[in-house]
């Protein structure tokens, strides 16, 4: 919960041009509260005109509120999964393949050329398919579970050759 308070309320200072490193609470029992505001301070922050700049640390990469607005859909999806995985008795969350197929295509498209990575591989889900280079690794399914394994969360994907060089950081 910190840490997506603090990538909440980092990206709120980048859409509304003001870039700052949040600081999280000292004290545990005020984590909740922290990330409500940062969550209600998120919304505020994406809720106006997607194309609207915004700051980006990274060239090429989320520089409108848009792109933010996609960023942080992502990067909540994916942690809402571990709160659920970490509850008893909570129905597994599905994605869209409308869903699923934007965050498999933002993991490989935005956020893997930003780490350097160009790898070998294919992806494929009934509605898309990527392919960089020569692929040595394919990873196949429906889309919801690609993008669980792009993660590095339990999936139901079909995984062939080497996925380590798309590893989630």
């Amino acid at each position: 919960m910190s840490h997506i308070a603090f990538v909440h309320g980092f990206a709120v200072g980048l859409a509304l041009n003001r870039p700052a490193r949040p600081t999280p609470p000292p004290d545990w029992d005020d984590v909740l509260g922290w990330w409500d505001g940062q969550r209600l301070a998120l919304r505020e922050a994406l809720g106006g005109n997607p194309e609207t700049a915004a700051f980006s640390p990274y060239p090429g990469f989320a520089e409108t509120v848009g792109d933010w607005t996609r960023r942080m859909a992502h990067e909540t999806a994916i942690h809402r999964l571990d709160a659920e995985s970490a509850l008893a008795d909570v129905p597994e969350t599905r994605f869209s393949p409308g869903f699923a197929n934007d965050g498999v295509d933002e993991y490989l498209t935005y956020l893997t050329p930003r780490r350097g990575i160009t790898p070998d591989v294919r992806v494929t889900t009934p509605e898309r398919s990527w392919a960089f280079g020569e692929p040595k690794a394919e990873l196949d399914g429906a889309a919801d579970d690609v993008y669980r394994a792009l993660w590095g969360r339990p999936h139901q994907a079909s995984v062939t050759g080497d996925l380590a060089p798309l590893a989630a950081p």
